[in-house]
């Protein structure tokens, strides 16, 4: 697929220029972080995200999952497949091409990684996050972890690119109200960390 070649040498380049980062970042903040003033400190846990692109019948693809119910600060959310820095992992890209393979099924050694976005905090569960970003020249066929994993969302990154999908919505998040932008698509809402992330890669697409 020549388009597709071509939209993943392009969005290299794009990403080994100065990234857009907190620019990005903060279209997609809610209103109650400016008040809560969460900071890194030494428990501050490292963590990764992947982003994989792949091509299927001429459009360009990317994997989000839902996490299922339980008691914590990312429960039932939308997300990217990825997790925690593990001692043996040896950086963080390895972190987000392990929990990948471990959460949707893909195979590693087939991945090509192109680059990573700007690393976030997220205060509430008190991680950095860094977001990697690579390919596969095909549709994999997922196999989502029954623990991890409650819905695998294929989406198509030109619906991900309507800026019709972004509104708002009023939450409840530590027993405070707050105004939280999102995205919503295929009858889910994506915010948070994950909306952050969006909202950078598109900065960078455009």
């Amino acid at each position: 697929m020549k388009s597709f070649h071509s939209f993943i040498e392009k969005l290299t380049v794009a990403l080994h220029q100065p990234l857009p980062g907190e620019k990005a970042h903060q279209i997609m903040q809610n209103s109650s972080q400016t008040r809560l003033n969460f900071k890194p400190n030494e428990q501050t846990r490292r963590s990764a995200v992947f982003i994989l692109f792949y091509p299927f019948e001429n459009e360009i693809y990317l994997p989000l999952i839902l996490r299922p119910s339980y008691d914590g600060v990312h429960s039932a959310q939308i997300a990217f497949p990825g997790g925690r820095f593990e001692p043996t992992d040896e950086s963080l890209i390895q972190t987000a091409l392990r929990e990948t393979n471990e959460e949707i099924g893909i195979k590693i050694e087939d991945v090509n990684v192109i680059g990573t976005m700007t690393e976030l905090f997220i205060g509430p569960s008190n991680f950095k996050v860094l977001p990697v970003i690579g390919y596969l020249p095909y549709k994999p066929n997922f196999i989502g972890d029954k623990k991890e994993v409650e819905t695998i969302l294929e989406t198509k990154l030109h619906d991900l690119s309507d800026p019709n999908i972004i509104g708002s919505s009023e939450m409840m998040i530590r027993d405070e109200k707050v105004i939280v932008p999102h995205y919503e698509i295929y009858h889910h809402k994506i915010w948070g960390a994950t909306a952050k992330m969006i909202s950078e890669l598109l900065f960078i697409l455009k």
